[in-house]
């Protein structure tokens, strides 16, 4: 089954299936993040899932928002009515193969998105694609430790991520970031050295 598909199945449930994390940790990360966006940026949010992001966009920014996966993006849509303030547009679109021109955005921002995109490098090349020369992207993501001993649960949990959701949890992404032509300009460990802050320029 294709991921996308994956994704409109379990949209109805990812919101409360996440909500632990989300009360413990995901939100001061995500909180975290969107402080670097300045006023007046305009923004590509990649892989905007249900919307969780959205309360956190500063009111002064233009923000697009995209995502492969039809029901989930059905949640953000219905998520951001209740931010009228915020200036939004939310798109059907595949990070891989993207309908913007080159240079189109001040920051691209993504939010454990790359663990499920399918082809990760093509995913991170068309994000340094559309991101202006001087811009930057911003990357949460969770992937594969450095260090042993903190990937044996990660290879324990990720054949059952990998089938619910098509999420991979040992994905070398900082690799990934790096191989794709961007310069890594800052890095915070967030949770050990599993989940990372990741902040980019083009290289």
């Amino acid at each position: 089954m294709k991921t996308y598909v994956k994704y409109d199945l379990f949209s109805k449930f990812y919101d409360f299936f996440e909500s632990f994390l989300e009360k413990r940790s995901f939100s001061k990360w995500r909180s975290l993040l969107f402080k670097m966006i300045p006023q007046n940026a305009k923004v590509l949010e990649i892989g905007v899932g249900t919307g969780k992001n959205i309360p956190y966009y500063p009111d002064n920014v233009d923000v697009v928002g995209i995502d492969f996966s039809r029901g989930m993006l059905e949640r953000a849509i219905l998520r951001s009515k209740k931010y009228q303030n915020k200036r939004i547009k939310l798109m059907k679109m595949d990070v891989s193969n993207m309908n913007f021109p080159e240079n189109a955005f001040d920051f691209v921002v993504a939010t454990f998105v790359f663990c499920t995109v399918p082809n990760p490098i093509s995913g991170f090349k068309e994000t340094r694609r559309v991101l202006k020369p001087n811009g930057k992207a911003i990357f949460l993501e969770h992937m594969r430790s450095d260090k042993w001993i903190n990937n044996v649960p990660l290879y324990m949990l990720n054949p059952v991520v990998k089938s619910l959701v098509g999420t991979s949890v040992i994905r070398k992404t900082k690799a990934n970031i790096l191989n794709s032509g961007f310069k890594i300009l800052e890095e915070k460990n967030l949770f050990s050295d599993i989940v990372k802050l990741i902040v980019c320029e083009k290289n």
